[in-house]
């Protein structure tokens, strides 16, 4: 049950913030269904919906209504330091024009990918790899994946170790996402251009794995103008 000092919804988000910093939850898995969360840790269902609605607002997870294997909560990032909370406050309450969000992504992400590509050491890519794999699979909706989609990219700020850029890059993952589902209804295919851009996720990682920084810059430019413009968002 939860102390008497603390609101119960803090309980529910405290408990989903362990599980994720431990290593129990990871971008990709569904949260439990919100009867068994309340449940689990002996709080009303209105609770849980709290603890969820402020996790989505923080960019962690997706929810979807309705039935079946892509609906309820899913995993989308992993909580990041205060800076990041409130960047992505900031954006949930007004947002950015798209165009500025592409130019400043356009910048910042060849910037990472050049200084990952060439660093002394191989860069831990684990993380990224993990996404790609989740965004895989035939379950997940188009929001699910655009939501794995963008935290990939803020995953490849933070094999940086750039702690300024990882944290501008998790500020702004909101509205990448949203720009990203903004413009999917102007696509001509989903199925051909989700593939596509795996293939583009996949050729980012290879060019920074095989220490070619010019290719690396050469391909996230590419891949976040090439969405952009097949779009046609303003």
């Amino acid at each position: 049950m939860p102390d008497d000092d603390r609101r119960a919804w803090e309980t529910v988000l405290a408990h989903i913030e362990t599980d994720l910093l431990e290593g129990r939850l990871r971008p990709g898995d569904r949260l439990p269904g919100e009867r068994a969360l309340a449940v689990e840790l002996g709080v009303g269902r209105s609770s849980v919906r709290e603890a969820i609605r402020v996790l989505e607002v923080l960019g962690l997870i997706r929810t979807a209504t309705g039935s079946g294997p892509s609906a309820g909560a899913i995993i989308v990032a992993l909580p990041g330091g205060g800076m990041s909370a409130l960047m992505r406050l900031q954006m949930a309450a007004r947002g950015f024009p798209v165009a500025d969000v592409v130019k400043t992504r356009l910048v910042l992400e060849a910037s990472v990918v050049t200084e990952l590509a060439g660093a002394p050491n191989r860069p831990d890519l684990a993380g990224s790899e993990a996404l790609l794999r989740a965004m895989e699979s035939r379950e997940l909706t188009e929001a699910e994946f655009l939501a794995l989609d963008a935290q990939f990219h803020v995953s490849l700020a933070e094999a940086s170790g750039n702690q300024v850029v990882t944290a501008m890059m998790a500020g702004l993952r909101s509205a990448i996402e949203g720009y990203a589902r903004a413009g999917v209804p102007g696509l001509v295919s989903w199925p051909a251009t989700s593939a596509r851009l795996m293939l583009e996720h996949r050729a980012i990682l290879a060019a920074v794995a095989s220490t070619d920084a010019e290719a690396a810059r050469l391909a996230v430019q590419s891949h976040i103008s090439g969405y952009y413009a097949e779009t046609h968002l303003t």
